[in-house]
């Protein structure tokens, strides 16, 4: 069997009007290079496998192509700049591990079509860009508006025709790994926080250091991560939960007949907030008491009475720091897990509809203000808006209202509200895991993308989070979600399942360690089904990687839920079990990796 790569390349035919390629060239023109004469789109798809030349013009003509418009070409190879004058071509390709979800989609169509000899599919960009630019200018079109270096790279000229080979299988081989707090100072206990991308601050990690000597022994990295997952701002709320000290305005106390002064004023007094959460809308939801409030503050999304047979959940939360550094991926990823809360409150909501607030920059802020490290406004404006069209769109999910706002204070960081409502039958507005249900795991599989997510939530954004931070922005397949919703109501109706929570910020960290606060849980970490080979046991434990739901099921029932999601093509794994035993014990290949 002879394994060949074909480059295929689809661009508009002549005479018809290529949106991408204007949009790019106002974009570029926005950036204040007035010297670009045209700009053309091209989309590349690189195939594996032991095909024939025909096989390839099938799946071309009858998946890829629009043949009306498009035009196609395959294996014709071009240097990123050709020897045409004038002429700049940059090439767009992912990051290897990255997963690209019409990657997948194109896989599935080709195999529909009956071609079953395809191993991989890859996809790139190519921009054609006319005019005269610089070196220096050139790079400015690319970093700014063509790609984004934490998914994405330029394909280099010697490299063209080769960067799309399958990416090296890392492996990994198991090691436990322990982190020395017993012995660390608090210099030390901060600067393990820092470079682990914990985000705990000294008394927090101080706090563990004596868990630890209680327990007398030092944790594993999996102990620790775990830890800063569930004390992380996303997960913990800790800014909500704080003592917030705040001075009262200056009040007045009389006012004089004559001078510039028209009042007389004293300080406002300083007040003290212990737990802002609590004081406020907690406290205000208690004392109302309203009797349509059926669950709040106890799930993934508040639950309100509908009518005699339904509820009403509803739930919103930001993703503005993924949204800061990749603002497609960031929000995209961000309407996504906000669906998947409605679908894990009680037994499953049925997700009906998105709604949204975007805070940006100005969209004409001046380039040469803008922060190191950050993006242009107008940037992260067009990437939230698609990400989150994207995502809705996918699902057949509709954005029913929203708003927008431009402020300068929004330029180093946006504010990326997301939010979804569901409806659920009244008797599946609640979940109570058992003790000897298993634990499973369904929906998609688990990369390195999202990792640190939580903890990232914790930290100030900086010229260095780009770089640092990079793995925390998830990537997003909104028809593996789509698959997913459908699947789990198919099996909330069968009553095949006592829990449902999503694997959200924290991953499987937070969505095992909620469900089994109460019961203790027992979870094999190497029977998590992987996107590709090389995770350690506490990546696979921490990373947020998305569409992924945690479900406990009764023994009796595991068959017929295992049959229902293999029915529609949906990977659903048992990982582990709620045994009752009041502990988180994490096993790697017959190896304790975790007992909290």
């Amino acid at each position: 069997i002879i394994i060949m790569l074909y480059k295929i390349e689809i661009k508009d035919k002549p005479g018809i009007f290529d949106a991408v390629g204007v949009g790019i060239k106002k974009d570029i023109l926005d950036l204040g290079i007035k010297s670009v004469e045209r700009v053309s789109f091209v989309q590349v798809y690189i195939i594996e496998g032991s095909l024939f030349p025909d096989d390839v013009r099938r799946l071309c003509e009858e998946l890829l192509v629009d043949r009306i418009a498009q035009d196609y070409s395959i294996n014709e190879l071009a240097n990123l700049r050709t020897h045409e004058p004038n002429q700049f071509i940059i090439e767009v390709a992912y990051n290897a591990g990255v997963m690209e979800p019409v990657e997948d989609s194109t896989l599935k169509g080709i195999r529909d079509l009956g071609i079953n000899s395809v191993s991989s599919v890859k996809t790139a960009k190519k921009y054609l860009i006319r005019g005269r630019l610089n070196e220096s200018q050139l790079k400015r079109v690319a970093e700014k508006l063509l790609y984004n270096k934490l998914i994405q790279h330029i394909v280099q000229p010697r490299a063209a025709g080769l960067a799309f080979q399958a990416p090296r299988q890392i492996s990994y081989s198991f090691s436990l790994v322990t982190v020395d707090l017993l012995r660390a100072q608090d210099k030390t206990l901060q600067k393990i926080s820092k470079g682990g991308q914990l985000f705990l601050n000294l008394t927090e990690m101080r706090q563990i250091k004596n868990y630890f000597k209680k327990l007398k022994r030092n944790p594993t990295d999996c102990e620790l991560e775990t830890i800063a997952q569930t004390w992380s701002e996303h997960c913990g709320h800790k800014t909500f939960k704080g003592k917030i000290e705040y001075k009262e305005k200056m009040q007045k106390i009389g006012t004089v007949p004559f001078g510039d002064s028209p009042c007389l004023t004293k300080p406002g007094k300083t007040k003290l907030i212990d737990n802002l959460l609590k004081s406020t809308i907690m406290r205000v939801t208690k004392e109302l008491n309203k009797p349509w409030c059926v669950s709040v503050f106890e799930d993934n999304s508040g639950v309100i009475r509908f009518d005699d047979k339904y509820n009403i959940c509803f739930k919103v939360e930001t993703h503005n720091h993924p949204s800061a550094l990749e603002p497609f991926g960031g929000a995209n990823t961000g309407i996504g897990g906000v669906i998947r809360d409605p679908l894990g409150t009680g037994l499953g909501a049925k997700p009906i509809l998105n709604t949204d607030v975007f805070c940006f920059g100005p969209p004409d802020y001046p380039f040469s203000r803008l922060p190191a490290g950050a993006l242009h406004p107008k940037r992260i404006m067009k990437g939230v808006v698609s990400g989150v069209r994207d995502y809705g769109n996918k699902m057949g999910i509709p954005t029913v209202n929203g708003a927008i706002l431009f402020h300068e204070r929004f330029v180093g960081n946006p504010l990326v509200y997301c939010g979804t409502a569901g409806i659920l039958p009244k008797d599946k507005s609640f979940k109570h895991p058992k003790k000897g249900d298993l634990i499973v795991l369904v929906g998609g599989r688990t990369g390195r993308d999202g990792i640190h997510g939580a903890t990232f939530s914790s930290g100030e954004l900086t010229h260095e989070s780009q770089e640092i931070s990079s793995g925390a922005v998830q990537i997003g397949n909104p028809i593996q979600e789509k698959k997913m919703v459908d699947t789990i109501l198919q099996a909330r109706d069968k009553n095949l399942y006592n829990a449902i929570t999503d694997c959200g910020g924290g991953g499987l960290s937070s969505a095992v360690g909620e469900m089994g606060k109460d019961l203790g849980a027992q979870v094999y970490l190497e029977k998590a089904p992987l996107k590709y080979a090389g995770l350690s046991y506490t990546e696979i434990w921490i990373s947020e990687s998305q569409e992924r739901m945690i479900l406990s099921v009764p023994r009796e029932n595991i068959d017929k839920l295992l049959e229902v999601f293999t029915q529609e093509n949906v990977e659903a794994t048992v990982i582990g079990e709620f045994d009752g035993a009041k502990r988180l014990k994490l096993g790697y290949k017959d190896n304790l990796v975790c007992d909290l």
